[in-house]
């Protein structure tokens, strides 16, 4: 067999050199920049985290590298189904046993792709990076890499790239519709971008959603949550009883941007006669977090105790998700422009959390940014009520009370119904906000 397998890695290796790269939309990820550490690519199920592979050896071969020089290797193979994890190193030596010169004074590139299936390949990949001079790239499905584990099982050897469904200005990328200035934009495009960021909205970030009529796309859609319940929570954690994850799952998503309480949905589920342990529900609320499913968001307070007992604003990945589980299917733009300012933040590194101040104002977004920078952000997509400039303009003032030191921002996307504002409070519209040049704020 081992012969037999060695043949396959070979031909793998000679396959991937002879067969050309394939098209990709390119993908705005932070990509860690620590010497000799493994990236693992991580991040949702379908959001794209092999074709970001590619892109990393697009960049790699655009900088002059041969071909040679790389190598991409997807073990999702059936022929490889028995494969070890003493056996990775006979991938090793193939490629060097075909491109010797490459083992000593060049520095090739390694994508390891689904590696997971190989079980003990973090001792291998710790091993290469103590003895191997390359730059080396993992990824696979989130029911076998997950944040904590990557970190527990590398032994501080890999640092993420965290790979989200498109944001807002990859949507336009793919679409052909990228503004090149965004703090710039006429009249005209400006309008354009309004209507581009509805549709996106609506749509979401899901690379194979894009072109999808209606009903097709929200049949997909249900299919990527159906897989990541199915494999990253059932299959792993060996849920015997997935009914109340199942609901819990449907009402998280029916309900973004909403205060999630562990509490309440166990009295709920108790009065309809469904069985489930709170220990069990905060788990499970977990595993959804871990899939890269939902995003939950603590009470921005100094007071462990306070935050622990207050309850969370849950997120999906991708707006694209709500109006196929909202229960009234019906586009939600408020919500939709929430979640996606969420995951924008997340996406630049912000560290985020909700405020509810002493008199009870509430504010969606206290970022703090990798530079220590601090900043209130309050989303309202339309001012559809007489009251609404006051009631977002009155919490922000009252939580900058609090959080003196962080700047005020007002996000929407009709930034011409909210007139005579505090100077104090930057009004942005959505579209450009969302494409602003500095990613990391």
């Amino acid at each position: 067999m081992e012969g037999q397998l060695r043949s396959i890695l070979r031909q793998k290796i000679l396959d991937f050199e002879a067969s050309p790269l394939p098209a990709f939309t390119r993908r705005d990820v932070h990509v860690p920049s620590i010497p000799n550490k493994a990236i693992a690519v991580i991040g949702m199920r379908r959001a794209g985290k092999t074709t970001f592979l590619w892109q990393v050896l697009s960049d790699r071969l655009a900088e002059g590298v041969p071909r040679e020089g790389a190598l991409y290797f997807n073990f999702d193979d059936e022929r490889l189904v028995d494969m070890k994890a003493r056996d990775l190193s006979g991938l090793l030596e193939e490629y060097y046993t075909l491109h010797p010169e490459w083992r000593h004074g060049r520095r090739p590139l390694f994508l390891f792709d689904e590696i997971q299936v190989v079980k003990g390949w973090e001792g291998f990949a710790r091993r290469i990076l103590d003895t191997e001079d390359v730059d080396l790239f993992v990824s696979g499905s989130s029911a076998k890499m997950v944040s904590r584990e990557i970190a527990t099982s590398m032994r501080g050897r890999a640092m993420e790239a965290l790979v989200y469904p498109f944001s807002f200005r990859e949507f336009l990328r793919h679409h052909g519709k990228e503004v090149r200035s965004p703090g710039r934009v006429d009249k005209p495009e400006l309008s354009r971008l309004r209507r581009d960021l509805e549709t996106y909205l609506v749509v979401g970030g899901f690379p194979e959603a894009q072109k999808a009529l209606e009903r097709d796309r929200w049949e997909l859609l249900r299919g990527y949550v159906d897989l990541v319940l199915l494999r990253d929570v059932i299959e792993r954690h060996s849920i015997s009883r997935p009914a109340a994850l199942r609901q819990m799952t449907r009402h998280l998503l029916a309900t973004p941007a909403g205060l999630f309480s562990v509490n309440r949905l166990y009295n709920d589920f108790k009065s309809r006669g469904l069985r489930v342990s709170k220990d069990t529900l905060y788990e499970n609320f977990d595993h959804l977090e871990d899939a890269f499913l939902v995003q939950g968001i603590w009470l921005a307070t100094d007071s462990e105790r306070r935050r622990m007992s207050n309850p969370r604003k849950v997120y999906p990945v991708d707006p694209g998700l709500i109006p196929v589980f909202h229960r009234t299917g019906r586009f939600q733009p408020s919500k939709a422009l929430e979640t996606a300012v969420c995951v924008d933040l997340l996406r630049r590194g912000a560290e985020i959390a909700y405020v509810r101040t002493t008199e009870g104002f509430e504010v969606d977004f206290l970022a703090r940014w990798p530079g220590g920078d601090h900043e209130l952000i309050q989303v309202c997509a339309l001012a559809e009520e007489e009251n609404t400039q006051e009631r977002e303009t009155r919490a922000l003032l009252a939580a900058r009370g609090e959080f003196p030191e962080a700047g005020l921002t007002l996000v929407t996307m009709a930034p011409e119904s909210f007139m005579d504002v505090p100077e104090e409070i930057k009004v942005k519209e959505a579209g450009p906000w969302l494409l602003r040049e500095d990613l990391s704020r």
